[in-house]
């Protein structure tokens, strides 16, 4: 099987594309099925945020251009910036992903949350869009991913 080895952003146009969630989008080794059905092995030196626009490099020269695809989310808006940074401490303290823009947040559609942000007075909104929410503090693409048995010095009253 052919593999992709590296990632680049090339001007010239792809042999294929590939369309994939956010949660698909970071990866390190796996088997890919392009959007017209063309099987390649994605075989990168480590995990690595894949973005809208990459190009995975076959080992023949061709590459996959990826495509976000769009998901079920939720904007959360404000326009007051106080109120937004309030919001937003709501939000990482479910250590939920999230997209911070100036007078809203982008998460995934989640009813239980929508009503949480609607109580905290925000206006919501479910939407279809790729998402692409902030990388954590050690690293980029991911949340830093500590265990929950809080003896790291926070708890989650």
């Amino acid at each position: 099987m052919i593999r992709a080895t590296s990632i680049e952003h090339l001007s010239s146009s792809p042999a294929d594309t590939v369309t994939l969630s956010f949660d698909d989008r970071f990866r390190r080794r796996i088997v890919m099925r392009t959007d017209r059905g063309f099987e390649f092995l994605l075989d990168l030196t480590s995990a690595t945020q894949l973005r809208e626009g990459d190009d995975l490099v076959l080992e023949d020269g061709r590459h996959i251009r990826v495509r976000a695809a769009d998901e079920d989310l939720m904007l959360a808006r404000t326009n007051d910036a106080i109120h937004l940074i309030r919001t937003a401490w709501h939000v990482g303290n479910r250590h939920l992903p999230c997209e911070i823009h100036e007078t809203s947040l982008v998460l995934r559609w989640d009813h239980v949350i929508a009503d949480m942000l609607q109580v905290l007075g925000c206006t919501v909104e479910r939407h279809h869009a790729p998402f692409n929410p902030e990388g954590g503090a050690y690293g980029p693409g991911r949340t830093h991913g500590h265990g929950h048995d809080h003896e790291q010095g926070h708890d989650h009253d």
